[in-house]
């Protein structure tokens, strides 16, 4: 139940920190973050979550990264279900925190709540095709990251900090093509409160990270035949 805990409010930080920045802090040309300031929110996000709880769960806060685990042999399968649960459960609360906050401004409209979108709804037009192959990716190698930083070998203390800058480097990537998801629990959070065209592209947001993910545990798997221990698991 620890662990799910920590994946509760791990997760419930991500969306507040980084959909907040989006929301809150991006939304005001004159504070200046704009995408790499929204980017930096994210990577932080998980940068200091993965020293607060990376000890007890992991911090995996996405269910991409926990089923790609699972894909690489360092999480086992019944873990799975509850894992995902939290990260949703607190995805969610983390937008509807982020909601109250935003609606106590005279005149708050909700618009796109940084929910993640294609065709129309993707910050700079991008197609279904264009935005499936952006997400497949991004996750593949954030989880290729992740399995590396993680790994028995690598330099020991700094896979909070790879892991961090590489989903910075991912969103100042990806923001303009879907908004960046690469976490089906961030973008099922955001479309819960935006609704309609959100709800109805979701199901990107479930598949393509879901994929990306899951290759990037097989292939990690094979390049690393010693099957030596990934701190994660």
């Amino acid at each position: 139940m620890k662990k799910y805990i920590a994946e509760f409010v791990g997760t419930m930080w991500l969306v507040l920190a980084g959909c907040g920045s989006a929301v809150l802090a991006a939304a005001f040309p004159e504070l200046g973050i704009g995408f790499v300031g929204v980017s930096l929110a994210f990577g932080l996000s998980v940068l200091t979550m993965a020293y607060a709880i990376g000890h007890i769960s992991g911090c995996h806060l996405n269910p991409a990264v926990s089923l790609g685990l699972w894909a690489g042999g360092k999480m086992q399968a019944r873990e799975l279900p509850s894992y995902i649960i939290a990260q949703i459960l607190g995805a969610t609360l983390g937008a509807a925190i982020l909601y109250l906050i935003a609606s106590g401004k005279p005149g708050f409209e909700l618009g796109g709540f940084a929910a993640n979108g294609y065709g129309e709804h993707s910050p700079g037009g991008y197609e279904l095709a264009s935005a499936l192959l952006t997400e497949v990716t991004m996750t593949f190698v954030f989880l290729f990251v992740i399995l590396g930083a993680l790994h028995s070998n690598a330099p020991k203390g700094f896979a909070g900090l790879a892991i961090g800058l590489c989903l910075t480097l991912i969103h100042l990537i990806s923001i303009p093509i879907t908004n960046t998801s690469v976490n089906p629990a961030r973008s099922t959070s955001q479309a819960i409160f935006v609704g309609d065209w959100a709800l109805e592209q979701l199901w990107l947001f479930w598949a393509a990270p879901i994929i990306g993910a899951i290759l990037a545990g097989v292939v990690y798997r094979a390049i690393n035949p010693e099957n030596e221990k990934i701190l994660a698991a």
